[in-house]
């Protein structure tokens, strides 16, 4: 960096120089205005130095926010968590329900005269006033079957809860990661848009001085105004990526958000192998598939328990003027002569719902294994290309920026060179960035389905 800099002021003094000689070619010069020399302020961004800064966690200030604090803000506020929170509590009130017998049935009528209510006939023997209770009383194990149902039924509202829990965190750390990086590359894309400024004053001097050419002013020019644009872009990116946020954690979209704090690079300690088992057990979503198997499971047996009949079960208590009190018992049950359009047909769709589960959850176990691997290789392949950038590349792409500068300072080669080495230092330090956020992306990703936090 020192040595870039340097290079820089050399190069801007003897551009300076040559104007004034040229300018003042008739003036002598002064020994005190022999002694001066402009000098540019100038800084360049360089990876190794901003990689350090997001590798090293650093402690939290007023003006940044950290990805926790984050996380728990939107596990309080998020509206689809507490949307699926309720459901979940919905389906548990269902048990006890189900688990109940009907309610008992009371009736009261009277024989005889209907005006005035509860009015006998005077010498009808029949006429009476009555009062009569039933119950329902299903064929034993129906209810019990029926509140696994619902049990299970609760079991995956809960699933479902957990999924929409997870996903709603994995997406505000993608937003984060995001939004870190959108920071960063504006961070890096100003200092450098200052130094390129300040390189085409370097050249605009040169051609005045006859030392340089117009097509290298225009050029520089040129790569100004593509760095405008590139900011225009990030600038709007890193507004998407806030509202993003702010939505996720139930704010207005336009609400402030402080910038993403600096943050360590998480590691996987875990192998492919290792994953795929984590998430045949954890995955949100296989539990959920496993649950409805064993309710359709239990609702294929209440299916096949609809064959056997019911109990009703009746008293009824009479009161007749001529005739003394009377009292009756009733019992009664429901023949299932229509079996083969009503309980085989039900029969016939449990099963089929059991069966429609198990291969949803085949399906799942086959989806979530594609889904682990396409995070895992997108984390591993981020991962080597970051390293790549800071230990290598980057650094390669500073020297070789160094020596191009050290040549167009005795002539040796063209500004064009230069600008070219220039734009391609400022591309790789903004895909170090790139790469250093997808990769705590992919482990965010990974997060829902292997149950298992991943990146902090």
């Amino acid at each position: 960096m020192n040595k870039i800099l340097k290079l820089l002021f050399s190069v801007l003094a003897m551009a300076s120089l040559l104007f004034c000689a040229r300018s003042k070619a008739e003036t002598p010069l002064t020994s005190s205005e022999r002694g001066q020399e402009p000098t540019a302020q100038v800084e360049l961004a360089t990876p190794d130095d901003s990689a350090q800064t997001a590798s090293k966690p650093q402690p939290a200030a007023s003006t940044t926010v950290t990805l926790d604090e984050l996380t728990r803000e939107a596990l309080v506020r998020n509206p689809a968590i507490k949307s699926a929170a309720r459901r979940v509590q919905a389906m548990r009130a269902r048990v006890p329900q189900a688990r109940s017998l009907p309610d008992p049935v009371v009736s009261a009528g009277w024989m005889g005269d209907i005006v005035p209510p509860f009015g006998v006939q005077q010498g009808f023997p029949p006429s009476a006033r009555s009062l009569s209770a039933s119950q329902e009383i299903p064929f034993p194990g129906k209810l019990k079957l029926r509140g696994q149902i619902a049990d299970r039924d609760a079991e995956a509202a809960w699933w479902d809860y957990e999924n929409t829990r997870r996903k709603v965190v994995a997406d505000v750390k993608v937003a984060y990661y995001n939004y870190f990086y959108n920071q960063k590359a504006l961070e890096i894309t100003r200092k450098d848009k200052d130094l390129l400024e300040k390189l085409t004053k370097i050249a605009e001097v040169r051609y005045k001085v006859g030392k340089g050419i117009q097509q290298d002013v225009l050029k520089a020019q040129v790569e100004v105004s593509r760095l405008l644009q590139r900011l225009t872009i990030l600038e709007e990116q890193e507004k998407t990526a806030r509202a993003r946020l702010n939505t996720l954690l139930y704010r207005d979209p336009e609400a402030p958000l402080p910038a993403a704090a600096s943050f360590e690079q998480s590691k996987l300690p875990y192998t492919l192998d290792e994953l795929y088992r984590m998430a045949h057990q954890n995955d949100p979503d296989v539990q959920r598939q496993e649950r409805m198997i064993e309710r359709n499971r239990y609702a294929v047996n209440l299916a096949e328990k609809a064959y056997d009949p019911d109990l009703r079960v009746g008293y009824t208590y009479q009161q007749r003027p001529l005739l003394p009190d009377s009292h009756g018992v009733m019992f009664s049950v429901n023949i299932p002569i229509f079996y083969r359009t009503k309980q085989r047909e039900g029969v016939i769709q449990a099963t089929e719902d059991l069966n429609s589960a198990r291969r949803g959850l085949d399906n799942r176990q086959t989806t979530v294994n594609f889904e682990v691997k396409s995070q895992y290789l997108a984390a591993k392949a981020s991962k080597d290309l970051a390293g790549l950038y800071s230990k290598a590349i980057v650094p390669q792409s500073s020297l070789a920026l160094e020596s191009s500068l050290s040549a167009y300072e005795v002539g040796k080669l063209d500004f064009l060179s230069v600008l070219d080495n220039f734009m391609t230092v400022l591309d790789y330090e903004t895909n170090y960035y790139r790469e250093l956020s997808n990769y705590q992306m992919a482990l965010a990703r990974l997060e829902p389905l292997v149950g298992v936090e991943l990146t902090k």
